[in-house]
């Protein structure tokens, strides 16, 4: 019986061959919001795109050397966003080395993340990425762009990138809030279609990542 389990949970750890993580960022946003988004999309993900995310996020300090660990990481929050000298080289260098930096503003981020963002790259802008781009659409279409997934200010959702030489690396996601789409379906009661659209949208940016 001890031989068959740990064969299956050979198999198991086996299975799950990619990882993502979250970013634990310093400045008191709570970088922590949303805890069920992530592991909802890796799940979704797995079943709906054929990934293999393990289950239970990553989580990791912007200057840890960790980074270089994951493909995808994603941040979040609310409010003050801070990074440190040594914060910003370690991302930047870890993005031109391939990786790729999701923030979805979660309502109240949006002035402090776009100093941040331009202390990581002081010579490049802020860029709306067109309909048009491969990350919105496949697996699944997106026409229109960016889903609206909860109101805040009542502006349209936008999203916005850093490219490097013709190559997304940061995608920052705003007035739409993802994260939240993604959450336990009892947390922000959003009607399931609403679910749908985020969870898809997200899906996309996995699928942007592991395949380009």
């Amino acid at each position: 019986m001890k031989k068959i389990m740990f064969f299956l949970l050979l198999i198991a750890n086996y299975s799950y061959t990619q990882e993502i993580a979250l970013l634990k960022y310093n400045g008191g946003g709570d970088w922590y919001a949303n805890p069920t988004s992530l592991p909802n999309l890796i799940k979704f993900s797995n079943l709906n795109i054929n990934t293999s995310i393990k289950l239970k996020p990553a989580t990791v300090e912007p200057s840890s050397p960790d980074l270089f660990s994951y493909p995808f990481i994603h941040m979040t929050g609310h409010g003050n966003v801070v990074f440190s000298d040594s914060d910003v080289l370690n991302l930047r260098n870890y993005l031109l080395s391939g990786g790729f930096l999701h923030i979805d503003d979660n309502y109240g981020m949006d002035e402090f993340i776009r100093k941040e963002i331009k202390k990581i790259f002081p010579n490049a802008s802020l860029l709306e990425i067109p309909a048009n781009h491969p990350i919105f659409q496949k697996p699944f279409v997106f026409s229109a762009g960016l889903p609206k997934i909860h109101e805040h200010d009542g502006k349209r959702p936008q999203a916005f990138g850093i490219f490097e030489n013709n190559r997304l690396v940061l995608l920052y996601t705003y007035e739409c809030d993802l994260g939240d789409g993604w959450e336990d379906a009892d947390v922000h009661n959003d009607p399931k279609e609403v679910r749908e659209k985020a969870l898809k949208m997200g899906a996309n940016i996995l699928n942007y990542i592991f395949n380009n």
